[in-house]
């Protein structure tokens, strides 16, 4: 199983260019770094990124993270990932774009 994170293009930019990330605002503003599962991760693209083309989709292994991952409860009480540490490039398993289309976004081909 993989979790995701939803960058917009300058904030990845800046992870790759430092090596590290404390996250986006909301993160920042949070304590914690926001991820989703692939069931959820949809619905965190239309509610957070709603009119946001310029996105790139990022996958984690979840046990590569170690214990400063917690599963907390979040919209709907559905356990959601959170890291309490920064994230490190290393860490990534893959990218790809995460496009905007006519009926929202388009994620790779067999994720969802």
């Amino acid at each position: 199983m993989l979790i995701f994170k939803i960058f917009r293009r300058p904030e990845w930019d800046d992870f790759r260019a430092k090596g590290q990330t404390l996250g986006a605002p909301i993160d920042l503003a949070d304590g914690f770094i926001h991820f989703s599962t692939a069931a959820q991760v949809a619905e965190t693209a239309a509610k957070h990124f709603a009119d946001e083309s310029d996105l790139v989709l990022v996958a984690f292994d979840p046990d590569a993270l170690g214990p400063e991952l917690k599963w907390e409860p979040s919209r709907g009480d559905a356990l959601f990932p959170h890291l309490y540490r920064p994230l490190s490039l290393p860490e990534v398993v893959w990218d790809k774009s995460l496009p905007l289309g006519a009926a929202g976004h388009i994620f790779p081909k067999g994720m969802l």
